[in-house]
This record gives structure tokens, C-alpha cells and sequence, in this order.
């Protein structure tokens, strides 16, 4: 019984310059495919991808930069509420027991 073949893994620089090549138009998706051995409808697929995430490529590091820091603020902000939490049922459970209360 023949062994069933294996999948190709290609890189990322790889579907890189077939998209890249595809954008250009010099040569159809059909000879670009055939050149590199892949099928047409993938050389396509990578054309759309690189077009559609491109742009972000060209995002300015600050935005990213701004992302962290309010990330880094909300998670500020969670952890004092949590403490406050922590802190009111602690008093809430000490009151408890002083009260005779079973919480």
C-alpha cells in the first residue's frame, strides 16, 4: 500500500513574494502558480491576504504603544476593585462573627 503523501509547509516569505509577484501583473496567477508549484486559487488567496493586511505593515508603533498602556490601566483598575472587594468581605466576615451572624 503506497504511503499517502505528505503536505507541504511553505513559509511566510515564500506566500510573500508569490503574492507580491501576483500583485505586480507582470506574469497570470496560471504561470505564477505553474512557476512555483502551488495552485492558482492559493496564489490568489495570498494576493487577497496581503492586500487586505498590508496596512499593517504601516501602523504607527504608537497606537500599539497606546493599546498597552490602556490595557495595562484597565488591568490597574480591575486589580484595586478586586481589592476593594477582598477588603469589604473581610470586614463584612470579622463583623459576622462579632455579631454572632453565620455568613
Amino acid at each position: 500500500m503506497p504511503e499517502p503523501k505528505k503536505r507541504r509547509t511553505l513559509s511566510p516569505q515564500f506566500k510573500f513574494k508569490v503574492a507580491v509577484e501576483a500583485l505586480r501583473g507582470i506574469h497570470s496567477i496560471n504561470e505564477i502558480a505553474a512557476e512555483h508549484q502551488v495552485h492558482p486559487a492559493q496564489v490568489t488567496a495570498w494576493k487577497k491576504e496581503l492586500l487586505e493586511g498590508g496596512s499593517a505593515l504601516f501602523e504607527r508603533k504608537n497606537a500599539r504603544n497606546r493599546e498597552v498602556e490602556d490595557d495595562e490601566e484597565r488591568t490597574a483598575q480591575l486589580e484595586r476593585a478586586l481589592g476593594r472587594a477582598v477588603v469589604e468581605k473581610d470586614f463584612l466576615l470579622k463583623k459576622c462573627k462579632q455579631l454572632g451572624i453565620e455568613p
